[in-house]
């Protein structure tokens, strides 16, 4: 079993090697189903936790349509906005319901998405805006991690010290701490979600 300090450090590592799509990655040209799946499973593949988990299938794709979380394609096939939307979708569906994602999306795909849009600001200047945030927020991160370990890493003081009982409960702590922290950051999201929907002029009924 690994030590604390080579979990820590290992963890470390693995949040320098994040990376996301560039939009200059996505292709200039729509494309087909297949070929939306076929992309996404090469530049996404090294955020899967298990080899047989798929980034993107038809079907999660039909049912993104079907919740109102993508625009339908034209004609079969899906644009850059398409792609822009799928990868925010990738990353927002482990934290939230489709249900949230729909609120937040909504605004997007009104004013910013290219087949409706009635905004100058693209859906691509909105993601490199967004992921311009990256490098600053990695590194915040990556303090706040080791801040946490740390911490953690002085609790259950009367347990023997250097015992095998000891190392895993300081780990646990740590784990809790990052639940913690993430627990309450989707909480956060949940309320933001729910004071958009609560803010929302009613439809009026014709």
């Amino acid at each position: 079993m690994r030590s604390n300090d080579e979990q820590l450090a290992g963890l470390l590592s693995f949040l320098e090697a994040q990376t996301h799509v560039k939009p200059e990655e996505i292709p200039n040209i729509d494309l087909y189903m297949d070929q939306v799946t076929t992309f996404m499973e090469e530049h996404l593949k090294d955020s899967k936790r298990y080899e047989e988990d798929k980034v993107l299938t038809k079907t999660m794709i039909n049912n993104y349509a079907k919740n109102n979380l993508l625009p339908p394609p034209v004609k079969k096939k899906y644009s850059r906005d398409h792609m822009l939307m799928l990868i925010f979708i990738y990353y927002f569906k482990s934290l939230l319901s489709f249900h949230d994602i729909e609120t937040f999306f909504k605004p997007i795909t009104a004013k910013h998405f290219s087949a409706q849009g009635v905004s100058d600001l693209s859906l691509e200047d909105i993601y490199h805006e967004v992921f311009s945030l990256e490098s600053e927020e990695m590194e915040r991160l990556k303090a706040d991690v080791s801040a946490k370990f740390e911490r953690a890493m002085k609790t259950f003081s009367d347990t023997p010290a250097e015992s095998e009982d000891q190392e895993y409960l300081r780990l646990f702590s740590f784990v809790c701490e990052l639940s913690f922290d993430v627990y309450l950051k989707m909480r956060l999201i949940e309320r933001i979600a729910d004071q958009l929907r609560r803010d929302e002029p009613p439809v009026k009924k014709k």
